[in-house]
């Protein structure tokens, strides 16, 4: 055994490797490579991970020769930790950076050959993949950020005296590895979106309740904390041999895409007793949603999404068309929604839950249709909205859980509000949320009644409203607490300062997006007539017609910016008998009357075959125009000054057809109109989401203003009465 081994009796107090942890962390805070703990952490991950894998491979190897079975390593010398990291007075200082960082390098033995990092990226699996594979994907997106090779040989001793083939010593690292990726949270930056809060993670694991035999997947793992709950959770279950080997293989599953959390996930895992972590390198929105079949689905699905990232176009057109978004939270939720297993043989279809955002509740257009299949196909039984602060100071926006199944259609839905501890605004850094302040919510899961924070409402009424989610508690029967005027006044004040913050940010989005640039630039123009209004059909359509005895009616008042509402359906006899236009999917329908008031809608799947009324300019467009591209432009003050301008003098406030031929539109590439497309789209997001966010707080600001003469007249009043 090398010399500075630990053997396998050794073992550390929880005290004892609490201060081996902090004192590499001390170590590394002298190296200028590092910057902060952003940096040291994971530079202490991968070192911990590869200990941790060859503490491991010495069990396997003894286990095997005890068997007389043949044995492989995942790692060959000298790339093992034993034969270049073990010996605490071996290769230091430049030699120890150059055999970790450079392709080729001496290596321990003597020789040349490749460099650590460079042989770890390069292994490959056998057989569909093993151990091998995970190594080089967690060395792929890794980096030696140290430049101080002695300092470096203090940290590899440090880690050394940690024994990984205890598994009581592993239990504990576990615990303080949980801790650490927290500090990493804390540190700065994104990282956040890397951490879910532990008591969010368990009360979803128990509200779900995996049971052993279920596949579980979290698509967006992150650190893997939902995983690691989850695997904690069936633990509890597995009573015989054969139960802990069907949890170590195919029962947990992740996904992640970035090169930092997958290395943290693969290590949470690990040191949480999951021999195998099956996760996924890559991003889980890269397939399309037609080829998810049946043996792509899982039992249960738990996760919390990243919220208002930007996806490129290719991923975008993993989706329908009338479902695409730049929000990540709800290309998510559609990419869950296909997932989750049928309800097959007498088996209950899949569930989950999982952490969105308050724009996920109260979005229409493509949100709303996103909504409406969830309620339909799905039933969504029950929603808990989350105080605020339970993910500051990472983010500010409000979050919510929600939970559904395959059982669908939904019902009726059931709403939880959490309340905040007596005393409290908000949670906090230092104030965070507690799983035990989730007792009640737990209680009430199980006996379901309507109280202060519980209600349910009818889909009925959820969709008379637009599928509109974000319903307040009609039940809350609060007593309004009367605040000292000044400290009524600096939350008003507070509040202004948050919507100046959010409006800063509006303009900043704005600015960035110069639009308008390629807009007003002299452009080759097309005119309206060159996109197509009703013709070619046959080309794009071939074989379509529309029926003879049921007629969809869109009527002129229900299309507002690009929202159809439920159209009027009309039969046999009482089938308009003016002459009207029938539209098909992705047409572009254009208000003549009052162009200014943005009449104008793509027509979505469902209403294929439609007919519309003559007050509608129908632009059919071809293949080299985008039609989401000219629904924007005639949306744009571009357009509407033209139609401005060429009504002007008109008795009627409607254009002819010759004045729609007229219009004149930007002729530009498909690739062009695509990255405009994509613009707007990413700017009406952070908009949509800022100025909901500004309406709140500029409601909660009227209310309080409602209650400063009751408090002044309380604090005049006070002792007097």
């Amino acid at each position: 055994m090398a010399r500075g081994a630990v053997t396998a009796n050794q073992t550390t107090s929880a005290q004892q490797l609490a201060s081996v942890i902090k004192s590499a962390r001390d170590i590394m805070r002298k190296d200028k490579g590092l910057s902060g703990d952003l940096d040291r952490l994971p530079m202490l991950t991968w070192i911990m991970f590869l200990k941790f894998l060859d503490d491991m491979e010495q069990v396997r190897e003894a286990e095997a020769a005890l068997e007389s079975k043949p044995f492989r390593p995942a790692i060959e010398p000298p790339y093992r930790w034993r034969d270049w990291a073990a010996d605490p007075g071996g290769i230091k200082g430049d030699e120890l950076i150059a055999f970790i960082n450079q392709d080729e390098a001496v290596r321990p033995d003597g020789s040349r050959g490749a460099g650590l990092f460079a042989y770890l990226r390069s292994l490959q699996g056998v057989d569909g993949g093993d151990r091998r594979d995970v190594i080089a994907n967690v060395f792929r997106g890794t980096v030696n950020r140290m430049i101080n090779g002695y300092l470096l040989r203090d940290v590899i001793n440090k880690v050394n005296a940690i024994n990984f083939r205890s598994s009581d010593e592993i239990h504990t690292l576990g615990m303080f590895y949980e801790s650490m990726l927290k500090e990493m949270r804390d540190a700065a930056g994104d990282s956040g979106e890397f951490y879910t809060p532990r008591p969010v993670v368990r009360l979803i694991v128990t509200a779900i309740d995996p049971r052993l035999g279920e596949t579980i997947l979290d698509p967006a793992a992150g650190t893997g904390g939902f995983l690691v709950s989850a695997f904690e959770h069936l633990q509890k279950q597995c009573g015989k041999v054969e139960d802990h080997e069907r949890l170590q293989r195919g029962t947990l599953l992740g996904i992640e895409a970035k090169p930092l959390p997958y290395l943290l996930c693969q290590m949470n895992l690990l040191l949480h007793g999951l021999e195998y972590p099956e996760i996924d390198y890559g991003n889980a929105l890269r397939f399309p949603l037609r080829e998810i079949g049946d043996k792509d689905r899982v039992d249960i699905i738990m996760t919390n999404p990243p919220f208002g990232g930007e996806e490129e176009r290719g991923i975008l057109g993993n989706f329908p068309e009338d479902k695409q978004t730049s929000e990540t939270a709800l290309l998510f939720l559609q990419l869950i929604m296909r997932k989750l297993r049928r309800p097959v043989g007498g088996h209950k279809g899949g569930r989950c839950g999982m952490v969105v955002p308050d724009g996920v509740l109260f979005g229409d257009g493509v949100c709303a249709r996103i909504k409406e299949e969830l309620l339909k196909q799905f039933n969504l039984h029950t929603i808990v909205r989350l105080p605020n602060g339970v993910f500051a100071p990472y983010t500010p926006q409000s979050t919510n859980l929600i939970f559904f199944d395959r059982g669908g259609p939904t019902r009726e839905i059931w709403y939880y509000e959490h309340p905040l501890p007596s005393g409290r605004k908000n949670y906090t850094k230092t104030q965070p949320l507690k799983f035990e302040e989730f007792a009640p919510c737990i209680a009430w899961w199980h006996n379901r009644e309507e109280n202060e924070v519980a209600w349910r409402v009818s889909v009925q009424d959820v969709v008379k409203n637009g599928y509109n989610l974000d319903i307040k508690n009609p039940l809350s029967r609060r007593v309004v607490e009367i605040k000292e005027p000044s400290i009524l006044l600096l939350d008003i004040v507070d509040k202004q300062g948050r919507i100046q913050r959010l409006l800063e940010d509006l303009r900043g989005s704005a600015t960035s997006l110069q639009v308008a640039t390629v807009v007003g630039s002299p452009q080759p123009t097309a005119t309206v007539e060159d996109l197509g209004i009703v013709v070619n059909r046959e080309t794009r359509n071939p074989g379509r017609t529309s029926p003879d005895t049921a007629f969809q009616y869109i009527d002129l008042a229900s299309v507002t910016q690009g929202v159809i509402s439920p159209p009027k359906v009309l039969l046999g006899a009482d089938a308009p008998s003016r002459a009207r236009r029938v539209v098909h999917t992705d047409d572009v329908i254009f208000s003549t009357v009052r162009p200014y008031l943005c009449g104008h809608a793509i027509i979505p799947p469902e209403y294929d075959g439609a007919i519309c009324s003559t007050g509608f300019a129908v632009l059919t467009c071809p293949r080299a125009v985008l039609p989401r591209f000219v629904f924007y432009m005639l949306l744009s003050p571009h357009v509407i000054d033209q139609c401005e301008e060429m009504m002007r003098g008109s008795h009627y406030p409607a254009m002819k057809d010759s004045h729609v031929k007229a219009i004149r539109l930007p002729q530009l590439s498909l690739g062009d109109q695509g990255r405009i497309v994509e613009g707007i789209e990413r700017l009406l997001s952070q908009v949509q989401l800022k100025v909901a966010q500004a309406k709140l707080l500029q409601a909660d600001i009227v209310a309080q203003l409602d209650l400063l003469v009751p408090s002044v007249l309380a604090k005049a009043f006070r002792g007097e009465l």
